[in-house]
Order: structure tokens, then sequence, then C-alpha cells
């Protein structure tokens, strides 16, 4: 049985549905924090339990009879992540789970100045030392374009700090690797990298958003501090807008620049590629 954790947000109930497409769906289990929002999943036959990385004793019920536990990292800027993610390892290996999987990030070393990463470095140290064996999935940037763009559309500009090549990769496609991985016959030791296969930087998204809409697409490269009090004018809390500027920092620093074709493999296919992503987005 392979439980998933943080199946009702985007990234782990995508993972389950594909999940659902290699392997009958009573090998399935969710640990939910709100059982209500995986009615979906349990209409379908996949086992659904409460659970949550501040219980650990509900976790471990959670997690029983686990052969693969699936922790979907946090990212609440208040919590102690840290300690948390240390609950959900804990409890897996309580439970007696063979294999634990976490969603890592890219450049996840030490020296990127991009926060988050210290988060997973540090719980990639935590399932090292477990015992059980263990997969960290480093996720290149999945979010949406609009939010590394900015409201290109509206202003005709890409207005960002300097930055460096990404390999900006499709949800969809993180999460059917993911599945992958979780339903694979051999095991995917330590760190994994899941990217599309080209990096590209904000002057490459510029040209190929001017390309789709025959509009001339300007790339403005603001400085870091006028780019923060810009965000903060918009009501975007300080603390916040330096977090996104360690991401712009750790890209032109080179901690992102990798792609890794172990997603293309996982796929059988080529990952979506951001030509592809801009230009539904542009349709939608």
């Amino acid at each position: 049985m392979i439980v998933v954790t943080g199946a009702t947000g985007a990234l782990g109930g995508a993972t389950v549905e594909h999940l659902l497409k290699r392997m009958p769906a009573d090998r399935i289990c969710v640990s939910v924090r709100d059982t209500v929002k995986a009615r979906h999943f349990a209409d379908r036959g996949v086992r659904v339990r409460q659970g949550s990385y501040e219980d650990p004793a509900a976790l471990r019920d959670s997690f029983a009879g686990a052969e693969q536990v699936l922790l979907v990292s946090g990212n609440d800027p208040a919590a102690d992540m840290v300690g948390l993610h240390r609950n959900a390892i804990e409890a897996a290996v309580a439970a007696g789970a063979r294999r634990i999987l976490y969603t890592s990030q890219q450049g996840a070393v030490p020296g990127n100045p991009y926060r988050p990463s210290d988060i997973h470095i540090a719980t990639e140290a935590m399932l090292d030392a477990s015992g059980v064996a263990w997969t960290a999935l480093r996720n290149a940037a999945y979010g949406p374009l609009d939010m590394v763009l900015g409201p290109w559309r509206r202003t005709g500009e890409v207005a960002q700090p300097a930055d460096g090549p990404v390999p900006y990769t499709d949800r969809a496609d993180v999460a059917e690797g993911t599945a992958a991985i979780l339903a694979a016959d051999r095991p995917f030791d330590g760190p994994v990298t899941l990217t599309a296969p080209t990096a590209v930087t904000l002057d490459d998204l510029t040209k190929i958003a001017s390309d789709l809409t025959g509009r001339a697409v300007r790339r403005v490269v603001l400085d870091d501090e006028q780019w923060v009090a810009d965000q903060i004018a918009t009501g975007v809390p300080e603390q916040a807008a330096r977090l996104m500027l360690g991401w712009y920092e750790a890209a032109r620093a080179g901690y992102f620049a990798e792609a890794d074709p172990l997603l293309t493999r996982l796929l059988g296919r080529e990952p979506r590629t951001v030509a592809d992503r801009l230009a539904a987005d542009i349709s939608g």
C-alpha cells in the first residue's frame, strides 16, 4: 500500500489521480487533514484516513500498513516545518514503512540563498538518518508561469529582478513522474531531480511571449531593492517579497540551472515546454 499525504492539495491530489491509472484503488491510501475534502477519492475506493503533521499519533495510525509513504512538504512560513517533517518521518518509521518519499526542491544544497532550501536540506538529512530507504524528489519550479512573469499581459513588460536559467516544469508532469516512481518496479534511492528538459531565462520567456502574442513584450531588469519595494507597494508582506527575491538570487547563481532527463524517461514522452504552457495560458 502507498500512503500519500497532502492529497487534497494540487500536487498530492494529481499524484493520486495518476496512481489510480497504475494500480488498484485499494492499494492507495491518503492521509489528509480534512477527510471530507477527500471524499471524491473514497468514492473511488481509495482509503481515506485523517492525519496531519501536527498530530504524530494520528499520523502513525494513518500510515499503518504502508509499504511506501509520500510526504508532501509543507510551505507555511510561520510554522516549524523541519519539526513537522520530523514528526512525519518518525511516524512513517514507527508505522513500519519500507520507503519514505519526500517532495524536496531542485538545488537543495548548502549555500542556496533561497531559504526554503534549508528546510529541504534538513529534511533530507533526517531521512538519511531514519534507517529507512528514502527518495527525495527534488522538483523544479512548477508553479504557474504568471507567478514568475508578473502582469506582463497588461503591462507588456516582464519586470523582475535579474534571473538565471530555470527548467520551469508543469505540475501535472511532476505529479505523473512522482506516481511513476511510486509504482516503479525498481527503487529510486536518495535525491532524484525532476525537471523539464530545458532551462530557460526570463529573456527567453519574454521572447516566447512576444512570438506567441505577436506584440512586443519587453524584459525589464529591476534592481533588487526596487523590486522588493514594488512588491510591498502592491500589498505583499516584506518577508514574503524577500523570500521570493532569494529565489531570483538562487536562479542567477545557477542553483536551478540543471535540466535532468529523468522526468522524460519516467513519462515516456517529452514534458510540456514553457512555450506549450504559455500558449495554453494565453488561449485560456
